[in-house]
């Protein structure tokens, strides 16, 4: 069988990766087409993984319509090249395109309910959309759901264990409270109309933290230089041995809230826009703190109850979302030889 996986987004190569091992120690061939946005090339590089850029992280609208254009165009001639028996992505887009234009099953997963233009032009197109339990929004009839989240196909204890090494040489310090802070660059299609954190926020909440233990800033926009002394400069890919030794992870990415969520470290998602997958590992196990105002004496109210709490409780907590999920990156192997080979 012959698998395409396209990437898009640093997290989508996390997600994959797995799954392409276990494919590829089948028999299966793999081709990972990808897209050159934030640090996707390069923990695709760090990481040893084959690939091919098909385009670049478009600025404007004009701009991100002429990579859809683009890379639509792009994939296809891959694909009469390599001739794949099925496509995998997260978002899906390009793949639920080119493959209703072939006949090449295409296999979308997504957790974004907010992706409202993304989705519309990507659902009645694939042949498959999988999603979590807790994904809120519409879906065509093709869909399946299952009990789980994007974060465990990579961060489950049967595929990653922290490294305290790597995690050190990364900006982890022993011996006091370590704190991770995600900044994104609000340049994804879900996050047209958004903003984020602003300035004075960011301040207020790292002098709150800086008092009490070790604070690194992962930021995907430039930043102040008061900020520089704070600022992740580590390998990307040793960026989940860092926040797996953490004790809080706060900011405006919902996919690092939940990435704690599945390692047992509480996290801090504050932005206007909301996700299923968040509220429900906030609703059932308490892993994180949804804040939708901007606001900073709420933000550190809230660390500062999470604080209270030891490190076992959220080790409780994790075990339960764990008991409670499937092995996400068997159920996208079982999909793709389904597809695949039907």
């Amino acid at each position: 069988m012959k698998v395409l996986i396209d990437i898009n987004h640093p997290a989508h190569v996390h997600f994959f990766r797995n799954a392409a091992k276990l494919l590829q120690a089948e028999g299966h061939e793999i081709l990972i087409t990808s897209r050159a946005k934030d640090v996707t090339i390069a923990l695709l590089d760090a990481l040893g993984i084959p690939h091919l850029t098909l385009s670049r992280l478009g600025k404007s609208k004009f701009s991100l319509l002429r990579e859809l254009l683009q890379r639509d165009f792009r994939l296809w001639r891959v694909t009469r090249k390599f001739r794949p028996d099925v496509m995998l992505a997260i978002g899906g887009t390009f793949i639920a395109h080119v493959g209703k234009v072939t006949g090449i099953p295409s296999l979308v997963f997504y957790d974004t309910e907010n992706a409202h233009m993304q989705n519309r032009l990507t659902y009645p197109f694939a042949r498959l959309v999988v999603v979590p339990n807790c994904y809120k929004a519409w879906l065509p009839e093709h869909h399946r759901r299952y009990a789980g989240y994007h974060e465990l196909a990579y961060l489950h204890p049967k595929y990653f264990t922290p490294d305290v090494a790597v995690a050190e040489a990364n900006g982890y310090e022993p011996g006091r409270d370590n704190f991770l802070l995600r900044i994104v660059s609000w340049q994804a299609n879900h996050d047209v109309g958004e903003r984020g954190w602003n300035h004075n926020l960011l301040a207020a909440v790292v002098d709150f933290l800086a008092q009490r233990g070790r604070v690194l800033i992962s930021s995907e926009q430039p930043l102040g230089s008061e900020f520089a002394p704070y600022l992740y400069r580590g390998n990307p890919a040793a960026l989940h041995d860092v926040l797996a030794l953490s004790r809080l992870c706060l900011g405006e990415s919902a996919t690092l809230a939940s990435e704690a969520s599945v390692l047992g470290v509480p996290s801090i998602y504050a932005a206007h826009t909301g996700r299923g997958y968040t509220d429900e590992q906030q609703e059932k196990y308490g892993l994180v703190t949804n804040l939708q105002q901007l606001d900073a004496d709420a933000i550190i109210a809230a660390a500062a109850a999470i604080l209270d709490q030891p490190r076992e409780h959220w080790l409780a907590q994790r075990q339960r979302l764990h008991d409670d999920c499937l092995d996400v990156t068997g159920l996208i192997v079982q999909l793709a030889k389904e597809f695949g080979q039907g």
